[in-house]
């Protein structure tokens, strides 16, 4: 049993021992690989999540900056247009009154012309009552005479 078991192990360290160890290396080489190929993976995906990381801060820096300028052009543009419809309404706030200036001095001028046009046929009316008679028109012709020789 000694002799078969010596064989045995002669006849395996011959011709099965040498494969069989190559084959455990060359099965270890393969799981160090793989382990260093996933420790590799591992720490490029710390570093991917980390450039992700700061992608995604300045991203919303941008975005921040963006929004804000965006805020500041439109509160601009309320104003400039604030300002400006303020501007147009003062302007036609002056542009009416003077219409308004216009249309009273016109209003006026028209009245006193009427005024003055009512005044003489009125007085036309009244003289030509009061002077029917030759007698009431020489005492209007003296009293004229006397009060313009006054003045």
């Amino acid at each position: 049993m000694l002799v078969v078991f010596l064989l045995v192990v002669f006849i395996l360290a011959k011709f099965a021992w040498k494969p069989i160890i190559k084959g455990l290396k060359d099965r270890e080489n393969e799981i160090q690989g793989a382990l260093d190929l996933a420790e590799r993976t591992r720490a490029e995906m710390i570093q991917l999540k980390s450039d992700n990381e700061k992608l995604i801060a300045e991203a919303n820096a941008v975005r921040d900056q963006i929004l804000r300028d965006a805020k500041e052009a439109a509160d601009r543009t309320i104003l400039e247009s604030k300002d400006k419809a303020a501007a147009e309404a003062q302007k036609m706030i002056e542009g009416a009154r003077e219409t308004i200036r216009n249309e009273q001095q016109l209003a006026v001028s028209k009245i006193r012309k009427e005024v003055a046009v009512l005044s003489l046929e009125i007085a036309e009316k009244v003289l030509q009552r009061e002077l029917k008679d030759k007698e009431a028109q020489e005492r209007l012709i003296a009293e004229l005479a006397s009060s313009a020789r006054l003045n």
